[in-house]
Parts: C-alpha cells; structure tokens; sequence
C-alpha cells in the first residue's frame, strides 16, 4: 500500500506527539506538502524518513506546523479593552495575585505585552504569567527576549522606552524584571494536562486551525482550567459560536466569562 497523508499522521503523532487528525486536514495537507516540496522531498514518506534523521527538519517542521506570528500589543482596541475593562474586573474578583495563562504564547509578544500593561497597577513582584507553546525554538527565543524591530511597531512608546533597551539598529531586549514574571513551558494543547485555578487564559489565533471537535474540547478544558468567573481572551478572527453550551458567555468582543 502506498504511503499516504494518513499514514504521515500517524508517524508524525508517534514521533512529535502531534496529532494532526485534530487540525483541519485540507488546510494542514496543504501547508505540509507546500513545505515537503520546498525543502526537496518527493512525499510523505521521504519527508519522515528525513526528519527522523535530521533534528533540525523535524524542529523546523513543528515550527512551521505551529505557524508562529506574533507581534507585540497585536490587535492594540483588544488591549486597551483588556486595560481599561479586563484588569478591573479580574482586581475587583481576585485582588493583585492573579493566574494568567498564555496558551500557544509563540516568541512570547504576548505574555510580555499582558506584565507590561499589568505593571501598571499591579508591582512585578505580584505578577505571574505561565506561558506555553509546543515549539522548543519559539520558547527559547522568547526566553532570550530580544526581539525585532518589527515585532514593535505596534507597541506604545511608553511600553518600549520603559520596558526595552535597544541592542543594535534592529533588535531590543526586553527588561529583565518583565521578564522574571512569565514562566515559559513547554505545552500541548491537545494532548498534555492543562492548569487549574487560572483567572485569565489568553488563547489567540490558534485553535481556528483545529477540527470543530478539537476547538470545543480544548475550550471544554479552557472553563475547567479557569476559576469562577475566570475571563478567556480570543483571537481578533474567533467568536465562540457554543459559548453558553461550553460554559461561556461574551462579556465584550473576543472576551468571555467562565458560566
């Protein structure tokens, strides 16, 4: 029989732990064999082979498998209402020791861009970010904390002048009392145990590349993780279409309330 997509799934699955059954197969198909032919291989089957052989291949494959676009205060309305209406509401519930989740974090834009902004009304010492991902190179890149030029353009001066210093003409590193609040590890939404006790789990631009079965069960475990009331912040191109059947109800545009 020949060697097919399903059976690449299946290998990939033993090898990476990644099952790629929960992704949406013709989105997925396509961006693997577009990558398969880029890099010169004939098929599934050679593309395995090659990856079981070549760590940097199968790296390189997981990163691209996670497709990660980050960018620091990303989508800047959603931020502001995070600042002016989510940082309230989490104080009013839970007091200034909050649990912040940052799932699928990538370079880490994210969880840097939440202690930054929660500085502001919270001292560092009480802030505690875990921010996980799937891919070992994004977690190492955004433990090192320096970053592009690019990944800022959309940042607040106030941010970047009292937050970054700049390395080069090109990159600037980010403060390292910033950095002390996020705890990166490494995390499979579909697969590993997820946390508990958390007030607000940040999840963005990821599970649209999942099943409608995998998205539902990983927002199952999202209002399981949460504690009461606890706030899930979505993607500017998401909306929880079962929100209240999985436990949710939108409290604003991309945030909800654990039900």
């Amino acid at each position: 029989m020949a060697y097919g997509y399903e059976e690449f799934k299946k290998d990939v699955y033993g090898l990476t732990n990644i099952n790629l059954d929960m992704y949406k197969e013709r989105q997925m198909k396509r961006r693997i064999e577009s990558l398969v032919a880029r890099k010169g291989f004939d098929g599934f089957e050679s593309f395995f082979k090659g990856m079981k052989q070549d760590d940097v291949l199968l790296r390189t494959f997981v990163s691209y498998l996670t497709i990660n676009v980050s960018q620091f205060y990303r989508n800047p309305n959603q931020w502001e209402n995070f600042e002016n209406e989510i940082i309230p509401y989490l104080r009013s519930h839970y007091g200034d020791r909050l649990t912040i989740w940052s799932a699928a974090c990538s370079t880490g834009d994210e969880p840097y861009t939440i202690a930054m902004i929660l500085s502001k009304y919270v001292s560092l010492d009480k802030i505690q970010i875990i921010a996980t991902d799937i891919d070992d190179d994004v977690l190492a890149f955004a433990k090192a904390g320096v970053y592009p030029e690019k990944s800022l353009v959309d940042l607040p001066k106030e941010y970047l002048n009292k937050h970054f210093t700049k390395v080069d003409n090109t990159r600037y590193k980010i403060d390292e009392k910033i950095q002390k609040c996020v705890s990166f590890k490494k995390h499979n939404l579909l697969e590993d145990k997820y946390f508990g006790g958390v007030h607000l789990i940040v999840c963005r631009n990821v599970v649209i590349y999942f099943t409608d079965e995998a998205k539902d069960d990983v927002y199952r475990k999202f209002h399981r993780a949460l504690d009461d009331k606890g706030i899930l912040f979505i993607g500017s191109t998401e909306q929880i279409l079962k929100a209240k059947e999985l436990g949710f109800k939108a409290m604003r545009t991309f945030f909800y309330e654990k039900i």
